[in-house]
C-alpha cells in the first residue's frame, strides 16, 4: 500500500444506491437474526454426546460395536442401580425384597427394558441390576435415567445408600452439565463483552451496534449448523456448540473493535459518512480477511483427524467465523454508516481537515500515556525488551514437564456433583470395577473357549460370559469348564447366540471401566487374543476411551504442524516477506507453549484436575496459535502500512501507537468470552477456557506489545526481506 492508495476515494456512486444498499444489508441481516435465533431451539434436538459416535471408522472399538448390533434386538445404553449398605453390614432380606420392588417398578419407565435380577455383592453388603435403555427413546438416554432416579429416591431402603450409574448414567450427568450452554454461557459472554466495550467506547449506542453484528452473525451460524446437522452432513456435540458460541461472539466482537477504529479515523478524515466508510472498508479488509482466514484454515485442518469430534468441530466453528466476517464486513459498515457521528456519542470526533492535494488528514499519534510510553521503551532498548520477554516465555513453558494430557477417566468429565461418579464408587467397593460395563469379544464360534480361556488368564479379567438367547439373563457364564448351565444338575447348558460365525463375549474388569488399570487390561486382552484368532477383537466402553485417546494423541501429532504450514502461508502472502512471517510463527508458538505451561501448573496446583483429554493441548494450540497471529496480524499489516511512509522503524513505533488500544480491547473480549465456558462444568471446556483465556492475555500484552514490536524495530527494514520495504529506509 503506498501514498496514493492512502488518499481518500471521491464516490461517484448515486445516492440512492448509497441509502439502498446498506438498508438492504441491515434487513437481510435482521432477518438472519430472527430466522438463526428461533434454531437455538433445535440445537439440543441436533446433538449428541456419545463418546462412541466420535471414534474413527478404522478404530476396532467401532468396529465392534457395529458387529454388536447383531446381537441385540435395540440399540441400548446399560444404567446400573447399586444399593449398598450404610454400615457395612450384610443385606437382609428384607432390604434385598425392597430392592427387588424397585427394580420392577423401574421396568416400568419408558424407554426401559427389561432389568436384570437383583446380585448381590460377595461380601453381602451391596446389590445392583441393570437396565438397559433405549438410546432412541423419545426425550432421550438423559430422560429415562432421569425416570430411573426418580423412581430410586421415591422408594429408599433403610440404612441403604443406592445411586444410578453406568454408561446411561454418566451420559445423563454429561447432558445435564451441558444444559446451561444455551442461556448461561450465552448470557456470561454477552455481559462480559458488552462491559468491556462500553469501557473502550464510553459510548450509548456503539456497544449494541456491535454487539448486534455479532450475534446477528452467531444466529446466521447457528441456522445453517443445525440445518447441516440434520441433513447428517454434520456431527454436533455439546462441547462443539460451546467452542462455536464463544468463538463467534469472540471473533465478530475482535472484527469489528478493528474496523470499528479504522470508520473513526476515516470520520476525523474524510467529508462524508460514505467515503468514510469506503475508506474505512478499503484498509480494514485486507487484516480482518486474513485474521478470520488463519482461523478457518486452522479449522478445516481439523478435516484431517481421525477422532470425529475433532474432525466435526472443523467445519462447524469454521462456519461461524466465515458468519463473523461477514457480518463485520457487511452489517457492521452497513450500521455505522446509518449512524455515522452519533455513533462515538458522547464522544466528540475531530473535523476532517484534507490537506492540499486531497490527502487525509494523518491520525492522531497520542504523545503521552502507556502506548507512547511503550513506543519510547521499545525504541530505546529494544534487544533486551524481546529477549527478556523471550525468557520469560520460556521460563512459562517449562510447566510443560507438569502437564498429563493422555485422558481423563470419563468418571471425572463433569465437575462438581455426579451421581454416576458416586455410584461407580460404590460399585467399586463391593463390585469387580467393571460391572455392568464389560469389555465386548467378538469372534469366531469355533474359537471361543480358547477366547474365554485367554481372558480369564489376562490379568485384570474377573470373569467371562457369553451372549445367549437360551438363558434367563441373556448371558452364561463361561469358565474353564465351559459355558455354565442354569438349573439342577444335568440340565443342559445353554447354546450361545451365533451372528454370522461369530459369538459374542463379556469380560467383566476389576477395575473401573474409564480407569487407566481397565485401558491396560484392554491392551494386554487385545495382545493376547490376536494369538488366538486374528478375527477375535475387543470393544466396550473402556476399548472406546482407549481407541479415543490413542486417536486424539495421533491427531495432535498430526494437526499441530499442518496448522502452522497453513498459517505461515498465509502470512507470507498477507506481508509480502519471509522473515516477519517467521518471527510471528515463532512467537506464538513460543506463547502457546508458555500458555501450556502456565495452565499444567494451574491445573494440578490450583485446581487439582485429574489430568487432561489429549485434545485439550490440540483445541489450545488451533485456537491459540489462530487467534494469537490475529493480532500480529492487525499490527504487522498497519507497521507496514505505516512503514511504507515513514520507514521501517518509524513505521513500527506509530503502528504501536495507532493500534495498542483497539489490539488490547480485542484481547480483553475474546480472553473474556473464552473465560465464560469456565461456567459450565465440564472438565474440557474449563481446561479449554483458561489456557485460550491466558494464553489470548499473554499475547495481547506481552508478544503483540513488546516481543514482536521490539524485535522488528532491532530488525529494522531486514525484517520484511524480500520485499521492496527491505530496501528501504531503516
Amino acid at each position: 500500500m503506498n501514498d496514493a492508495e492512502l488518499r481518500p476515494v471521491r464516490s461517484g456512486v448515486p445516492r440512492w444506491l448509497r441509502v439502498l444498499l446498506p438498508a438492504v444489508l441491515i434487513l437481510l441481516w435482521t432477518a438472519a437474526f430472527g430466522v438463526g435465533g428461533a434454531s437455538f431451539g433445535a440445537i439440543s434436538e441436533v446433538q449428541t454426546n456419545d463418546q462412541t459416535q466420535f471414534l474413527p471408522a478404522s478404530a476396532e472399538a467401532t468396529e465392534v460395536q457395529s458387529l454388536e448390533e447383531g446381537f441385540r434386538t435395540g440399540d441400548e445404553v446399560p444404567a446400573i442401580v447399586v444399593y449398598a449398605s450404610d454400615d457395612g453390614a450384610k443385606l437382609d432380606a428384607s432390604a434385598l425384597a425392597e430392592i427387588d420392588d424397585v427394580r420392577g417398578l423401574v421396568a416400568g419407565v419408558d424407554g426401559a427394558g427389561e432389568t436384570s435380577p437383583v446380585i448381590p455383592s460377595e461380601d453381602g453388603a451391596a446389590a445392583q441390576f441393570v437396565v438397559p435403555v433405549d438410546s432412541g427413546a423419545e426425550g432421550g438416554v438423559d430422560e429415562v435415567v432421569g425416570g430411573v432416579r426418580e423412581l430410586v429416591a421415591e422408594h429408599p431402603v433403610d440404612g441403604v445408600t443406592s445411586a444410578v450409574t453406568g454408561p446411561a448414567g454418566f451420559t445423563a450427568d454429561l447432558v445435564a452439565a451441558f444444559a446451561g450452554i444455551d442461556g448461561l454461557l450465552l448470557a456470561v459472554a454477552l455481559a462480559a463483552v458488552f462491559v468491556i466495550l462500553v469501557i473502550v467506547y464510553r459510548s450509548l449506542l456503539l456497544p449494541f451496534i456491535v454487539l448486534f453484528t455479532s450475534l446477528s452473525a452467531l444466529c446466521a451460524s447457528v441456522f445453517v449448523v443445525v440445518s447441516l446437522a440434520r441433513s447428517g452432513a454434520l456431527l454436533l456435540s455439546g462441547q462443539t456448540q460451546g467452542i462455536l458460541f464463544i468463538l463467534v461472539i469472540g471473533a465478530a466482537t475482535d472484527y469489528a473493535l478493528l474496523y470499528t477504529a479504522r470508520y473513526r479515523e476515516a470520520l476525523e478524515s474524510e467529508p462524508g459518512k460514505w467515503a468514510a466508510t469506503t475508506t474505512a472498508l478499503r484498509r480494514a479488509w485486507e487484516p480482518i480477511v486474513a485474521s478470520g482466514g488463519t482461523v478457518i484454515a486452522g479449522l478445516l485442518i481439523l478435516l484431517f483427524s481421525e477422532l470425529n469430534s475433532n474432525k466435526a468441530l472443523g467445519p462447524v466453528a469454521a462456519i461461524g467465523i466465515v458468519a463473523a466476517l461477514l457480518a463485520a464486513l457487511t452489517l457492521l459498515p452497513a450500521l455505522l454508516l446509518w449512524a455515522g457521528r452519533a455513533a462515538f456519542w458522547p464522544r466528540k470526533l475531530h473535523r476532517p481537515d484534507a490537506s492540499a492535494d486531497g490527502a487525509a488528514a494523518e491520525p492522531e499519534l497520542p504523545a503521552t500515556g502507556l502506548w507512547a510510553s511503550l513506543a519510547r521503551l521499545v525504541s530505546r532498548r529494544p534487544r533486551l525488551v524481546w529477549v527478556l520477554s523471550v525468557l520469560l516465555l520460556a521460563g512459562m513453558s517449562l510447566g510443560l514437564a507438569r502437564l498429563d494430557a493422555d485422558g481423563v477417566p470419563s468418571s471425572e468429565f463433569v465437575l462438581g456433583q455426579s451421581e454416576a461418579r458416586d455410584g461407580q464408587a460404590l460399585l467399586a467397593e463391593h463390585f469387580p470395577g467393571g460391572s455392568g460395563a464389560p469389555a465386548a469379544i467378538v469372534g469366531p464360534e469355533d474359537e471361543l473357549q480358547a477366547m474365554a480361556d485367554t481372558a480369564l488368564a489376562t490379568e485384570g479379567v474377573a470373569s467371562v460370559a457369553v451372549v445367549s438367547a437360551d438363558s434367563p439373563s441373556g448371558t452364561a457364564p463361561v469358565t474353564a469348564d465351559g459355558i455354565g448351565a442354569f438349573g439342577p444338575p444335568g440340565t443342559p447348558a445353554p447354546e450361545p447366540t451365533v451372528v454370522d460365525g461369530r459369538v459374542l463375549l463379556q469380560a467383566t474388569l476389576d477395575d473401573a471401566p474409564d480407569s487407566a488399570a481397565a485401558e491396560q487390561t484392554v491392551r494386554e486382552l487385545r495382545d493376547a487374543l490376536d494369538a488366538v484368532s486374528a478375527d477375535a477383537l475387543v470393544g466396550g466402553p473402556t476399548a472406546v476411551a482407549l481407541d479415543t485417546n490413542e486417536a486424539a494423541i495421533a491427531d495432535r501429532t498430526l494437526i499441530i504442524p499442518l496448522v502452522l504450514a497453513a498459517i505461515l502461508l498465509i502470512l507470507m502472502l498477507l506481508l509480502r516477506a519471509v522473515v516477519a512471517p517467521l518471527l510471528l510463527i515463532a512467537s506464538v508458538v513460543l506463547s502457546y507453549t508458555a500458555a501450556l505451561g502456565v495452565s499444567a501448573w494451574v491445573f494440578e496446583g490450583i485446581f487439582h484436575f485429574p489430568g487432561a483429554d489429549p485434545s485439550v493441548p490440540l483445541f489450545g494450540f488451533v485456537f491459540l496459535v489462530a487467534l494469537g497471529v490475529d493480532y500480529n496480524i492487525f499490527l504487522m499489516t498497519r507497521v507496514r502500512e505505516e512503514s511504507l511512509r515513514f520507514g521501517a522503524r518509524e513505521g513500527v513505533l506509530r503502528g504501536l501507537r495507532l493500534t495498542g488500544g483497539v489490539i488490547t480491547s480485542a484481547g480483553l473480549v475474546l480472553a473474556a468470552t473464552f473465560a465464560a465456558l469456565g461456567v459450565l462444568p465440564i472438565l474440557f471446556l474449563a481446561q479449554i477456557s483458561f489456557i485460550v483465556a491466558f494464553g489470548v492475555l499473554l499475547d495481547t500484552f506481552l508478544v503483540r506489545t513488546l516481543l514482536v514490536p521490539a524485535l522488528a524495530y532491532d530488525l529494522g527494514r531486514s525484517i520484511w526481506w524480500p520485499s521492496k520495504l527491505a530496501r528501504g529506509a531503516r
